[in-house]
């Protein structure tokens, strides 16, 4: 299994608290408005826009508050001025970690992030100490029961890289400037589709085969995910899946 593949895996099995909507609702919103200040409020011309607007309504934020969003980061409404900021780091063991983050306090957002690291075993790391090992893929989860033959040539006609099995879904990856060509391909196709975004994937996986070194590891991503500024954590790290049982113990 391909190294992002088996961290969508790892997110899926831990996730529950992804799933507390009022958080996830904070990181859309967020999400949205910095995609309307940089692009524009015009779905139609900004593709980056239009992807956060879906993947909100697909979460079911309110058309309203979605709406709302837009004319705040358009400048529309009054509202607070995030902008994008990556750190890097290192967790237990060396798993590289990216942090991605919408924050209106620099200061106070690397704080948050430098203790969330310290107090889990892990460092900060310096601007492309850890970058590189990652690339910017579209990521796309197609439910379970397509057929794998079927699925795969309509991936490869549509511009797809490469098809991998999570869970008992089918997961897609693909260049980044294919997202709505992909999506649209497939969606035409019958398939169904359960996310399709553009993220951060590892371009390899660091093997934990110790419990206790993996717990110490995931702890430090739910530290990371629970910041309010926070809104992706990616690392490069691969847990055999037995371990599950004993980590939700």
């Amino acid at each position: 299994m391909s190294g992002h593949s088996k961290w969508a895996t790892i997110k899926h099995k831990k996730g529950a608290q992804d799933k507390a909507r009022g958080k996830l609702f904070a990181k859309l919103i967020r999400q949205i408005e910095v995609a309307a200040r940089e692009g524009g409020g015009d779905q139609g011309s900004n593709a980056n826009l239009r992807g956060m607007v879906q993947k909100a309504r697909d979460n079911s934020v309110p058309v309203a508050t979605i709406d709302r969003a837009i004319k705040r980061g358009t400048g529309e409404l009054e509202g607070v001025r995030y902008e994008a900021i990556t750190y890097e780091g290192y967790g237990p063991g060396g798993v590289a970690v990216m942090v991605e983050c919408l924050s209106d306090n620099r200061n106070r957002t690397g704080a948050d992030v430098r203790s969330a690291f310290s107090k889990s075993g892990g460092s900060l790391a310096e601007p492309g100490a850890v970058s590189w090992q990652f690339s910017r893929k579209v990521v796309i989860v197609v439910a379970g029961d397509a057929p794998e033959e079927e699925l795969m040539l309509a991936v490869l006609n549509a511009g797809g890289e490469d098809l991998t099995r999570v869970d008992e879904d089918w997961q897609i990856t693909a260049p980044p400037n294919t997202l709505t060509e992909l999506k649209s391909a497939l969606e035409g196709e019958g398939y169904t589709i359960r996310s399709a975004e553009v993220e951060l994937v590892p371009q390899s996986t660091l093997a934990i085969d110790d419990a206790g070194e993996a717990r110490k590891v995931l702890r430090l991503v739910d530290a990371l995910e629970d910041l309010d500024d926070v809104q992706n954590v990616i690392a490069n790290f691969d847990i055999p899946d037995e371990f599950f049982e004993e980590l939700d113990d």
